[in-house]
This record gives C-alpha cells, sequence and structure tokens, in this order.
C-alpha cells in the first residue's frame, strides 16, 4: 500500500495548523489593532515623530536589539520593576498597545544592557545620550557597551572659530570638535520616544478611584493628652 500521499497530507496538516496558530491567529487578534482610549482622555498610542521614526531604523540598523530589549516584565516575573525599568504602578506592564507602531517589533533577547522599553521617561538629557553614545564609558564607567564614534564627526575649528551649538561638552584637543550625524541625532529622537507609561483598559489603574472619605479607625482609646479616662463596664471599686 503507497502510503505517501496519505504522509504528505499529515505533513502539510501539521504545517498548516502550525501556521495557522503561530501566524494567522495573532494577526487576526493583535495585529488589527488600534488606537484605545488611555486613562487621561487621550488616546494611546501617538505615532512617533518623524525624526524618530528615522531613529528607530538606525536602532534596528545598528542591532541594539540584541543587548537591550524593549519589554518590562511583570511583578512576579523578574526584576523589571525594582530595577525602575517600569512605567506603569500596576502588575501589568508591557501590553499589545505599547507596540502597536513598531514594525518590525523589536523585544530583543538578551539583556546584557538595560531594558530601554521607558528609557524616555528614565533620561531626558539629550546630550547625555549623545555623549553615551559616543563613549559610553564617560557616563557609565562600568558599561560594556561598545563606542558608536562612527555616529559622530570630529570636525576641526578654525582659527577663532566657535564651536558648534550642537557639539558635544567634550575636551578632544585644542580646536577639535565633535558633533553628532544626522544618525545620532535620529536614534537619540527614538530612545527619548521610548516610554509606556498610559494606563489603558489592559493595566489597572494606579490608585482605586473613590469618592468616599477616607475610613477612619475606630477606637476606645483615649486621645494622646487626654484626662479622660477609657470607657469600661468593669464595676467601680
Amino acid at each position: 500500500m503507497n502510503r505517501g500521499p496519505l504522509l504528505f497530507l499529515g505533513t502539510f496538516f501539521a504545517l498548516a495548523t502550525s501556521w495557522f496558530g503561530m501566524v494567522l491567529a495573532p494577526q487576526l487578534q493583535i495585529g488589527r489593532q488600534s488606537q484605545v482610549p488611555a486613562d487621561n482622555g487621550a488616546v494611546y498610542p501617538d505615532r512617533r515623530p518623524g525624526l524618530a521614526m528615522q531613529g528607530e531604523d538606525v536602532y534596528r540598523a545598528e542591532g541594539c536589539y540584541y543587548c537591550h530589549t524593549l519589554q518590562v516584565r511583570p511583578r512576579g516575573f523578574g526584576t523589571d520593576i525594582q530595577r525602575g525599568w517600569g512605567g506603569r504602578a500596576a502588575r501589568v506592564e508591557s501590553v499589545a498597545e505599547d507596540y502597536l507602531y513598531d514594525h518590525p517589533v523589536m523585544l530583543g533577547s538578551q539583556r546584557i544592557g538595560p531594558d530601554l522599553t521607558n528609557i524616555g521617561l528614565r533620561q531626558t538629557n539629550s546630550v547625555w545620550l549623545l555623549t553615551h553614545l559616543y563613549d559610553p564609558q564617560l557616563t557609565s564607567p562600568k558599561s560594556v557597551m561598545p563606542p558608536y564614534r562612527f555616529l559622530f564627526e570630529k570636525r576641526s575649528l578654525g582659527l577663532g572659530a566657535k564651536p558648534s551649538p550642537d557639539a558635544l561638552p567634550l575636551d578632544v584637543g585644542a580646536g577639535w570638535e565633535i558633533v553628532p550625524t544626522d544618525d545620532a541625532r535620529a536614534l537619540v529622537a527614538y530612545l527619548l520616544s521610548l516610554h509606556s507609561d498610559a494606563v489603558v483598559f489592559e493595566t489597572p489603574p494606579y490608585p482605586p478611584r473613590t469618592n468616599a472619605p477616607p475610613a477612619v479607625a475606630a477606637t476606645n482609646a483615649p486621645a494622646v493628652g487626654s484626662t479622660n479616662s477609657p470607657a469600661t463596664n468593669a464595676p467601680t471599686k
């Protein structure tokens, strides 16, 4: 009996089922999501500005996702919250809406460096970020990150010329300056745009909202400094 067709159909069915469960089903569930209302009344997420979108390409081209992740794990699944990487004060951290406009989504596979999901909340100084890219040891002495000096230009200053307004505050010798390229500025714009702090349906609100007055614990103990005796049913002597 020739079992070739049966083997072919079984293999095809297994591959089709895997494709449906791992590719098509997630696309139907998540891929068609749209902006959702946030706790503050706005819609979430916003599209990144144009320069930040260019920086996303630089982030991908330089392989930053090899050493950094873009996913904050919830409480109980690591120390992300304790390290200050989270942007939400609830158990649920990264949710599907956070990646709505990211193509492709660069979750990362290792954490040789810190998670960058909320680097735009933790570090808002663009000069610090540029300096860190140029020489990580200057800003983080124990960093193992390689320098990305090819994203910068070392320019010679003319006689009596002033440094460029966007030159890094570094001493690289008299008559020289370090100026970020367009790619460096775009990459920093992308990093500054990374913040997932909106409270949406999937994330519990920060504090529970209530209109009830704060509860006051009942007690029969006398107030401090009071001369009144506490109430008692014991007979007087």
